[in-house]
């Protein structure tokens, strides 16, 4: 399927436009409509403003609160609660984070769970919250189940990402941010829309066959086999079940009951270098230390060793500038007019 080229800025304000037509605020339209934009700036597609469609059909039915009341509740000197009220999980997990910042600004570490939210799209927006105040920034979110256990014929837990963020000084912050499958599915959506085929690595069918055809997958792969499958574990235990919330097969689905609330919990978690070393040999140290992974000996095929992030920012400089390649199901969709929805 073709790709429009469509500068970020009108991707923004499409996206904007869609929310608001389901009673969405503003400022929260524009929180979510930054948030994907983002993910496209960085080619994360998977994340990007496709999502904007699955959102408006969930307000629309009733299982998204387009005004929610979001609260948080200090439990100790670096630690608190945010509940979402059930509203976008972008825009709790932004105040999750920039609650998180402030405990960590005062006593080092600040650690903020979630809960009553919903799918809060790409978790490397919010550890750059963290790196642009020279902080350290760790983010986590259990989804529903999507993803076979190791040995397992079924699917159990989510996709599960986690994402860290470390500040530089000269450099850009290091940003890893990853599923514990090996791809988010949300990469599988894409290729549907695309039309794409996908690597055997992928997922697996209805009888527990790898398969290319991304229309046929109905569950995916945990990364590394046994590694992907326990870090999915410890994730799914940290943000879901300390948050009071769901777990594994227990979690409401993303797709199907769009009149449900799905109560997803997050955790953001927020370090100080400041409280343990020296800042500036901190935010130096980094920077040597990318220095040194660039100098680092090049496998035959590879022009240069990257840290991680790196391919995300060289294709947000690149996006920047000539426009992101949207699917043009998608864009169709963006700029249709919509009727009333009452």
């Amino acid at each position: 399927m073709p790709e429009v080229l469509v500068p970020h800025e009108e991707l923004k304000s499409l996206v904007v436009k869609k929310l608001q037509q389901v009673n969405v605020p503003l400022e929260h339209a524009e929180i979510v409509a930054d948030v994907l934009v983002h993910a496209d700036l960085r080619g994360v597609h998977s994340h990007g403003v496709l999502r904007t469609e699955h959102y408006v059909k969930r307000v629309a039915e009733g299982g998204l609160n387009p005004s929610p009341s979001i609260r948080f509740e200090q439990t100790g000197p670096a630690s608190g609660i945010v509940d979402g009220d059930n509203g976008f999980g972008h825009v709790i997990a932004k105040e999750a984070m920039q609650h998180a910042i402030h405990l960590a600004q005062e006593n080092a570490i600040g650690f903020v769970g979630v809960r009553n939210s919903s799918h809060c799209g790409a978790l490397s927006y919010f550890v750059k919250q963290a790196t642009d105040q020279n902080l350290i920034g760790i983010a986590m979110t259990h989804t529903d189940k999507s993803v076979v256990p190791f040995g397992g014929a079924k699917p159990f837990f989510g996709t599960n990402p986690i994402a860290f963020g470390f500040p530089a000084k000269r450099h850009r912050p290091v940003i890893l941010d990853m599923a514990t499958s090996e791809v988010a599915f949300g990469k599988v959506l894409q290729a549907r829309e695309t039309e794409t085929q996908v690597p055997m690595t992928w997922g697996v069918d209805q009888d527990g066959n790898p398969s290319q055809n991304p229309f046929q997958i109905a569950a995916l792969l945990p990364a590394g086999g046994p590694k992907g499958y326990g870090l999915a574990l410890a994730i799914d235990v940290l943000s879901g079940i300390l948050m009071g919330a769901s777990y594994g097969p227990h979690v409401a689905p993303m797709y199907g009951d769009y009149d449900k609330m799905r109560h997803l919990g997050h955790c953001v978690c927020v370090i100080n270098p400041a409280f343990f070393t020296s800042l500036s040999q901190f935010l130096e140290d980094i920077d040597q230390m990318i220095a040194e992974i660039h100098e680092h000996p090049v496998a035959p095929g590879f022009d240069r060793v990257l840290v991680q992030g790196e391919p995300e920012q060289i294709k947000e400089d690149r996006y920047l500038k000539s426009g992101i390649p949207i699917a043009t199901s998608v864009y169709a969709y963006l700029t249709r007019t919509a009727h009333a929805i009452h």
